[in-house]
């Protein structure tokens, strides 16, 4: 029965990894490829933990299993051997450890220096402003954009064009926007392009995203904001920058119409 039992509990880490193996086919890590450059660079910190956890965790369970496999073997009677501990193991499962963790916070300092920290933007960004305004409220993302041939003000200003859950950037193109909540905390988060951030009452915080290819892009809050948290999605719509332009234009006009048809708009 003890040999039943140590091959019970050896089972499950094998079919762990298993599992963990079969998952990037299957899009059991995340729903797809990586639709940014920054989100490419997030998968690979993730498969680099990843690998370095795997390599842990496998080492552990073969010592346990062997321990668990030399337990039902061991004949009755015979008394198990004690130790006193080690210095050296000891010392050497201190200093491994740390080394590991200081190499994994050097390596991803760049990656997130270049998504969090403004000054390490694309230039492009900089020289842009941010595009528009996201802001986050239960249970909805509302979007500002400044006329257009303006710059995005912090206040709003008497001709910003507004739209709810539905944002347009430029495909190929780095494009920077202000993210703010009106009420509790949220957290935008992209999962396709990777990009994830908390909006914090009463601070404005830019992000950046640049998205390759056009297209939609599911935009959720990845905060639990209360009751209609579930519901509280976007679209991210990615595409050729006359297409940014004309879908401002009918915006503007959508929402400088005042109901009344004349001539001209009916000959238009």
């Amino acid at each position: 029965m003890k040999k039943f039992w140590a091959l019970f509990f050896g089972f499950w880490p094998i079919l762990a990894i298993w599992a963990c193996w079969i998952s990037p086919d299957r899009n059991w890590w995340f729903p797809g490829e990586a639709m940014s450059p920054i989100g490419e660079r997030i998968d690979g910190l993730f498969y680099l933990i990843l690998g370095i956890i795997t390599v842990v965790f496998i080492g552990t369970q073969i010592a346990l299993g062997y321990v668990l496999w030399q337990g039902a073997v061991k004949e009755e009677g015979k008394k198990a051997i004690f130790s006193h501990g080690s210095h050296s193991l000891e010392l050497i499962w201190t200093v491994v450890p740390a080394f590991v963790l200081i190499f994994i916070a050097l390596y991803q300092m760049d990656v997130w220096a270049e998504f969090r920290i403004q000054t390490f933007y694309p230039a492009q960004t900089q020289e842009d402003g941010p595009r528009f305004e996201l802001t986050a409220r239960q249970f909805e993302w509302r979007v500002r954009y400044p006329e257009p041939g303006t710059q995005l003000q912090n206040q709003p200003q008497p001709g910003d064009l507004y739209a709810v859950n539905e944002m347009h950037v430029t495909a190929g193109r780095p494009v920077k926007f202000n993210l703010r909540t009106d009420d509790v905390q949220h957290a935008f988060f992209a999962p396709q392009l990777r990009v994830k951030q908390d909006a914090v009452a009463g601070l404005i915080i830019p992000i950046w995203v640049e998205i390759p290819k056009a297209g939609d892009y599911e935009v959720v809050c990845a905060e639990l904001c209360g009751w209609g948290h579930y519901k509280m999605r976007a679209t991210l719509v990615a595409e050729p920058q006359v297409k940014v332009d004309e879908y401002l234009h009918n915006l503007q006009i959508e929402q400088n119409f005042d109901g009344v048809v004349t001539g001209d708009d009916q000959d238009e």
